[in-house]
């Protein structure tokens, strides 16, 4: 498997993976509307024998500045459970050099560093109780923000 920058002549095929892995458009749809709106930060795919078999977006929030979101993580539905998520998640938190939000499954983020606990302070327009926080960087224990994604998550 070969993890690697998107390129955006996959768009297509990027946007069917997606599609495929959350049976539905949804967040196919918010990957194209975060491209074209600019606020996309980093996307990663995972390759295997020149086919894509997953995807990972980092997308630029609103507040606080220079925190990214991470969403959506996708993986070819007859690819999971060969820790091709764990393995984008990861490379994209190494690239991000910022704190990263994501909504998701605490117990599946927190393998990857994502803290939900600390994250409790965090006033969201999501549940609270699946909002992870990765950021080594910041010195508070649990920080206090507002978070407001990117205009293409509809808040």
């Amino acid at each position: 498997m070969i993890i690697r920058a998107f390129n955006p002549s996959e768009s297509t095929t990027v946007r069917d993976l997606v599609t495929r892995a959350f049976k539905q458009p949804d967040e196919a749809d918010l990957c194209d509307a975060l491209r074209d709106a600019g606020d996309m930060a980093l996307e990663l795919v995972a390759e295997h024998n020149k086919r894509l078999i997953g995807h990972v977006a980092l997308s630029r929030m609103v507040s606080p500045a220079g925190w990214l979101a991470l969403a959506p993580l996708s993986t070819d539905p007859k690819m999971t459970r060969r820790g091709i998520g764990s393995a984008l998640c990861q490379m994209a938190m190494q690239y991000a050099n910022a704190p990263v939000v994501v909504l998701g499954d605490p117990k599946y983020y927190g393998r990857m560093g994502f803290d939900f606990e600390r994250s409790k302070r965090l006033k969201t327009p999501y549940p609270i109780k699946f909002t992870g926080l990765f950021a080594p960087e910041l010195d508070e224990a649990q920080p206090v923000a507002m978070l407001k994604y990117a205009p293409a998550f509809g808040e």
